[in-house]
């Protein structure tokens, strides 16, 4: 095993000069450790293994290579990409896809992304057209490739990113059968941030004769980060702690344990006045990107996340990192921590602790290779916390209050079900009941017509659909679906129906 700690210029590296000159136009000039590692290897188009911590430049470390191999050659047939890149969450397959877009854009290649949580259809129709690389995630890669909409056989280059996390997710096994899909011979490149047992099976089945690197390994100290321990009196003093320490200037990521527990903590934060979002796994795609859109754009200045939303952040500038639980396991520690102190720049991790839980995080931080500093606080008045996150404390009235989706809210004759048809989804229609057969709102907002009303004659039947986009009727006397038998002319003011029934008038059966 290699370990790299010094860099050179891109360029000495073998780097093509047209993707140098896109890095230099990003200000990024000198490679990591990781990228320095890895990169003569992997663009000779030999197999890669490489460890380094969250933060260490991997992405670019696969994507440079993988882009120059591409380039030039023949154009992607129908479903038959030409490169797969697999992460183990939606939110890391958009960070790479950022990162990937100006580099493919500049060698003419396409990209399609992957994974659940939306409709399949664009996802479908992309692969369809053609696309040279498909950034996935594992489950809903499967699903398309079982239904005949993709197929692996032609994939030259394979790379896994964050491989220990898909292993901790339990994703092994789908990811195993998509390397099984791909040709014996293909370029393969693993990285990750830890390499464990379930991380050699991997390597030893599907890499050939790897170069194996380690940069920055992740229980190597990071010079720019402060580990504390703050040791709360009591379970109380956990929130006015956090208000305070996420009240300062800048940018306050927060972990909790559960999905339940970061949709609440957000809650409390922005009625106490901190702007806040959360990001975990019940949310849908839409909320989670519009979340983060909130917190990249400065408009919510902490971010509320769980452990599985962990290794799919980034943003620039996170000066705070809180684990208001600590994670169960020291994996989890490094990767939390890893939202801050990135790339070279300085950062804070705070971990609290209450008395039951003293062992744990000793366990935790010793496991982690980690010797914090351990300071008793006795609530938000404690002078360590302006040290932890210096300035002006500042609290906004009602804390971050989100914008609602174009067509989120329902149309002029309901509220949330109430009245003729109360407000469901994007696009307006009622779905609760009405005293007799509720109208579907108009959107405000161009959208989707919405269902109707469910009325006391014939079920779900008697609302009118009025949405103002490009969607269809919904459940009412047109262009919908449910209808029972009665009379009806349909008025949907989109330009198509749901599911399968025209916009017109309609009698009979269901």
């Amino acid at each position: 095993m290699n370990n790299v700690t010094s860099s050179t210029d891109f360029g000495a590296l073998g780097v093509p000069a047209d993707l140098v000159a896109i890095l230099a136009d990003r200000g990024i000039t000198t490679p990591s450790p990781i990228q320095a590692a890895t990169l003569p290897d992997s663009l000779r188009g030999r197999d890669v293994l490489g460890r380094g911590r969250t933060g260490s430049g991997k992405t670019y470390a696969f994507l440079l290579p993988l882009v120059a191999r591409l380039a030039g050659g023949r154009r992607a047939a129908a479903k038959s990409p030409r490169a797969l890149i697999v992460a183990p969450t939606r939110e890391l397959v958009g960070q790479i896809e950022q990162a990937l877009a100006p580099l493919a854009a500049s060698a003419g290649l396409t990209t399609q992304t992957v994974f659940g949580g939306v409709g399949q259809g664009p996802q479908v129709n992309g692969l369809r057209r053609g696309t040279d690389i498909v950034l996935a995630c594992p489950g809903r890669l499967e699903d398309l490739i079982q239904q005949g909409h993709c197929s692996l056989g032609s994939v030259q280059v394979t790379v896994l990113d964050e491989a220990d996390h898909m292993a901790d997710l339990g994703f092994l096994p789908a990811v195993k059968r998509l390397l099984d899909a791909t040709p014996r011979g293909s370029q393969r490149m693993l990285f990750s941030a830890t390499l464990d047992n379930a991380i050699d099976v991997l390597v030893k089945r599907y890499l050939s004769d790897p170069a194996v690197h380690e940069a920055d390994s992740a229980q190597s100290p990071v010079s720019t980060m402060d580990h504390h321990v703050l040791h709360l009196g009591g379970r109380d003093q956990r929130l006015p702690v956090l208000i305070d320490l996420a009240s300062a200037p800048g940018r306050t990521v927060v972990f909790t344990r559960t999905k339940h527990g970061a949709k609440a903590l957000a809650r409390q934060l922005n009625k106490s006045g901190v702007p806040a979002v959360d990001l975990h796994g019940n949310l849908s795609q839409g909320a989670r990107t519009r979340n983060m859109d909130a917190f990249h754009s400065g408009k919510a200045s902490t971010l509320v996340a769980t452990d599985i939303a962990a290794r799919g952040i980034h943003v620039d500038d996170v000066a705070l990192v809180v684990h208001a639980d600590p994670p169960t396991e020291h994996k989890a520690y490094l990767h939390r921590s890893g939202r801050t102190a990135r790339a070279g720049a300085a950062g804070t991790v705070v971990t609290l602790m209450t008395d039951e839980q003293v062992r744990d995080v000793r366990a935790l931080t010793r496991a982690a290779g980690i010797k914090p500093q351990t300071t008793k606080v006795d609530g938000a008045g404690h002078p360590l916390l302006a040290d932890l996150a210096p300035g002006d404390r500042v609290l906004v009235p009602g804390g971050y209050v989100g914008e609602q989706p174009a067509g989120n809210q329902g149309g002029g004759n309901g509220g949330q079900g109430g009245g003729n048809g109360g407000g469901r989804r994007s696009g307006g229609g009622g779905r609760r009941r009405s005293g007799g057969g509720g109208q579907g709102g108009a959107s405000a907002q161009a959208g989707q017509g919405g269902r109707g009303g469910r009325g006391a004659q014939g079920g779900r039947s008697q609302g009118q659909s009025a949405g103002s986009g490009s969607g269809g009727g919904g459940t009412g006397n047109g262009g919908g679906r449910n209808r029972r038998r009665g009379s009806g002319a349909g008025a949907a003011a989109g330009s198509g129906s749901n599911r399968n029934h025209s916009a017109a008038s309609f009698s009979g059966r269901r």
